[in-house]
């Protein structure tokens, strides 16, 4: 059976009460045995709140594995020395102390996922909970999001940001970074990576063929060269690279009109130039369903597809379908890993 490690994210965000609405389904609960990295006052707060009873163990989060320890269900890694007040309707902002336990939470579980397949502490995927880029930048914790932070500490050679909707797959050739700056860092390898290592994921998803679109960065493609010279200069070197390494790859397209040709099925998978281009249309259509998946690292990561939502975290009101999503993708990539190795 699979362990899947489960971060619970920023403490103020709705990370404790998606975490517990997901696994409170049994059907989710018992697709793998779960170890959730957090604190565990909040998330019983959280199940009260929602009416669940509790279903979990609990352990100390630097205590030796212990023979008690279950070897399926859920266990909860407390990091209860960590005191923080609980999340409670109007609480708004990030802070220093709830930064730091939840760059903990991402850290401890990287590490455990580095260990022998058979050290009990050992899991075969990750699943993070919303963080609050803020609160980490307060507690001196410099990364832009979990994505650039599991590419160094992995040590990935290359990492694309993926997003996987029902209807809709896009992955992005850069992130978190200004759009002033795009154009500065756009080449020829970093539109060929995400092409590259999106074709390989969609294949690990069961599509034998990818069909892959590739977004223009300028509007309407840049006009064969009227609104900027990336298309012909940067995008569509890389699109031959990809097609000399046998890949379906076409494009670039104007991105104003692409994302409705693949969500009429005519595309697998769409390559955005940059974070907005992609992650509007895929939040404009499940902004409830879809996940956040890093290519490129040794370990499945997966993520729900929106924020800490801190406005409503505290009322009960969070919609646990993002995560349901990304612990079933996460379980199917990790699955997919184990059968082609």
């Amino acid at each position: 059976m699979l362990t899947i490690a489960i971060t619970m994210g920023d403490p103020y965000g709705i990370g404790p009460e998606i975490v517990v609405k997901a696994l409170a389904d049994r059907s989710v609960r018992e697709s793998a045995r779960f170890v959730i990295f957090g604190l565990n006052e909040q998330l019983a707060y959280a199940a009260d709140l929602a009416e669940i009873e509790p279903f979990w163990w609990r352990a100390q989060h630097d205590a030796a594995p212990s023979h008690a320890w279950p070897r399926e269900g859920v266990l909860v890694l407390d990091y209860d020395e960590c005191s923080l007040e609980l999340a409670s309707p109007g609480h708004v902002g990030a802070t220093r102390d709830a930064g730091a336990v939840s760059f903990q939470f991402v850290e401890d579980a990287i590490t455990d996922s580095l260990l022998p397949a058979d050290h009990p502490r050992h899991v075969d995927a990750i699943v993070t909970a919303p963080i609050c880029k803020e609160s980490w930048r307060l507690a001196h914790k410099n990364w832009p999001g979990h994505t650039e932070l599991l590419a160094a500490r992995y040590r990935a050679k290359r990492s694309a940001m993926m997003f996987v909707a029902p209807k809709l797959r896009v992955v992005l050739a850069t992130i978190h970074m200004p759009l002033m700056d795009i154009r500065n860092v756009l080449t020829i390898g970093r539109v060929f990576d995400p092409i590259d290592l999106g074709h390989q994921a969609c294949v690990d998803m069961g599509i034998k063929r990818p069909r892959i679109a590739v977004c223009g960065l300028n509007p309407h493609a840049s006009e064969g060269g009227l609104f900027g010279d990336e298309e012909y200069r940067v995008i569509s070197p890389a699109i031959e690279l990809a097609r000399n390494h046998g890949i379906d790859a076409v494009g670039p397209f104007p991105a104003d009109t692409i994302f409705g040709a693949a969500v009429a099925g005519k595309y697998d998978l769409v390559v955005a130039m940059y974070h907005d281009q992609g992650l509007i249309p895929v939040k404009l259509l499940a902004w409830d369903c879809a996940v956040n998946t890093t290519l490129g690292l040794p370990v499945v990561r997966t993520s729900p597809d929106h924020g800490t939502a801190f406005d409503i975290a505290g009322t009960g009101q969070a919609n646990p379908g993002s995560m349901v999503a990304a612990i079933k993708l996460a379980i199917d990539l990790a699955t997919a890993r184990q059968r082609g190795g």
